[in-house]
């Protein structure tokens, strides 16, 4: 089944800027909506409009649909909360079988999602019947919860025993009633119950008993946290994510052995520890610019580590070879400039500038550039994907603020240079600031007479449900979220398929 051919042009609309758009159909808006969210605020939508446009978008596509897609978001895109919301939302309007509790068997995958998705549960059924408290749970979420709650040991259970949380472990434990699978989850479960969890060995915990001990001097203190370091490098217990969260207290450790710098290297570029840790590509990027501003004899061998680490991410990017003439464009208008979530310093253009430099490592034969109130190219070299989003980030000012992405098919147009490819890193809120009645279809047309069989990749970063082009058309295709799977569809796409048909090809 063609999904393509299903789009419905419904006429050319407005999008949140005024500028020239096209609706999606329900499958790619909903596609789009949940791939690229946080569900935290943005420029032009509010998280409670979000969920609602979700919850909406659901009931308007098929049950099977809206659980692989959920599956897709968690496994593919490594979110969290948004498959939750999926599952919950799909709990709502499906039922006769058991799809919703393998939906939720398939995106629990940390013992902390337990209580988010009962958390999530919980909101969504007192905004939509006006419960307050949590009740009545649906027969296949707590069926799907129930095998959930077999997935995990002891150690997973107390790591995320958090008494803080609106829905507490054990309270999960007495609303699911799950079913051991043997004697000894039977003691776990009955741990849980009487609050009797053993206190898991983490690097938290180990930190938080230091931080509580009394030390003679501030010297002693700084010795002991050393110490502390270089015993959870060694112990192999430290997970990936936690290395490059703790980059920065690693390396400003006086006297901290070359050895156990080198294990850090070691660890943060093995590929196969990037490819298992399934780190978003813009975590790299955090961690590359918190330890660019640490004065330290190791800064320059970690950040190099780093950088060799996101370029492991970009080796398995296909549908490149030596002859493919490829050209880049990012959006660095005002909207791209929020962050992707209230605690995270990433906004989306370090995503739209991540993601296009991740593809320009690729492509031997490539023009790259942003674009604002001009379009300007901006010429780097290749092998530093991250040093190279930091260029990017530097020359923002260059091309003000405005939307006009037209302008970089106007340039090629007007340069009468021939793409193969054209990617546009973007949140789709194309607009002419200079009221010419410009808009990218119109230069995309026109320069389709020069470049018949160029075509023209759109990377939604935001998910507005709006496409400055209708998806109909030959030779345009949206790709939409912020992950380096993101390449896998458009592998996919060179291959005859689609985003949609990519992910009903998911087993649940």
């Amino acid at each position: 089944m063609k999904f393509d051919s299903l789009v419905k042009n419904e006429g050319i609309g407005k999008n949140y800027e005024g500028g020239e758009a096209f609706r999606m159909d329900a499958y790619m808006e909903l596609y789009t909506a949940v791939v690229a969210s946080t569900l935290s605020a943005t420029t032009y939508e509010q998280p409670d409009d979000r969920v609602k446009r979700i919850s909406e978008l659901v009931k308007k596509v098929d049950a099977e649909f809206v659980a692989k897609l959920a599956v897709y978001t968690r496994t593919m895109m490594n979110l969290r909360s948004v498959p939750l919301l999926l599952a919950v939302e799909l709990a709502k309007v499906h039922n006769g079988d058991d799809l919703v509790a393998r939906t939720v068997g398939s995106v629990v995958l940390r013992a902390d999602e337990i209580m988010e998705l009962l958390t999530c549960y919980q909101w969504r059924r007192s905004a939509a019947d006006g419960y307050k408290k949590l009740g009545h749970l649906s027969r296949q979420i707590q069926n799907g919860l129930g095998r959930s709650f077999n997935n995990f040991n002891e150690y997973q259970f107390a790591k995320y025993n958090n008494s803080s949380r609106e829905v507490k472990l054990r309270d999960a434990l007495f609303l699911v009633h799950p079913k051991a699978k043997d004697d000894n989850q039977q003691a776990i479960f009955n741990k849980i119950a009487s609050n009797t969890l053993d206190t898991p060995y983490t690097w938290e915990t180990e930190l938080s008993a230091l931080g509580q001990k009394q030390f003679d001097s501030e010297e002693d203190k700084r010795k002991a946290f050393s110490l502390k370091w270089q015993e959870l490098i060694a112990s192999g217990k430290l997970g990936y994510m936690a290395i490059m969260r703790n980059l920065r207290n690693i390396i400003t450790s006086k006297d901290m052995p070359a050895e156990v710098i080198n294990e850090v290297i070691k660890r943060l570029t093995d590929k196969q520890g990037v490819r298992n840790s399934k780190q978003l590509p813009f975590r790299f990027l955090s961690a590359y610019r918190e330890v660019s501003r640490v004065d330290s004899v190791w800064t320059q061998s970690i950040m190099d580590a780093l950088e060799d680490a996101i370029m492991i991410s970009a080796d398995n990017i296909e549908g490149f070879d030596y002859n493919t003439r490829v050209f880049v464009a990012a959006d660095a208008s005002g909207s791209m400039t929020w962050s992707v979530s209230p605690r995270s310093t990433v906004r989306y253009y370090d995503i739209g500038f991540l993601l296009a430099m991740m593809l320009k490592s690729c492509c031997s034969q490539v023009i790259g550039g942003m674009f604002g109130d001009i379009w300007k190219t901006i010429n780097l070299p290749s092998g530093k994907i991250l040093s190279n989003v930091e260029a990017m980030y530097k020359r923002m000012g260059e091309v003000g603020c405005s939307t006009n992405g037209h302008l970089a098919i106007d340039w090629l147009c007007d340069e009468k240079v021939v793409m193969d490819k054209v990617f546009f890193f973007t949140d789709c809120q194309l607009w002419d600031s200079n009221n010419e009645n410009a808009s990218l279809r119109k230069s995309w047309k026109k320069y389709k007479t020069i470049a018949p069989k160029a075509k023209l990749y759109l990377f939604d970063l935001n998910g507005y449900g709006q496409s400055p082009l209708s998806l109909a058309e030959k030779d345009v295709y949206l790709i939409a979220g912020w992950s380096d799977k993101i390449f896998d569809i458009l592998s996919a796409i060179e291959k005859g398929s689609s985003a949609i048909e990519e992910i009903q090809k998911i087993q649940i």
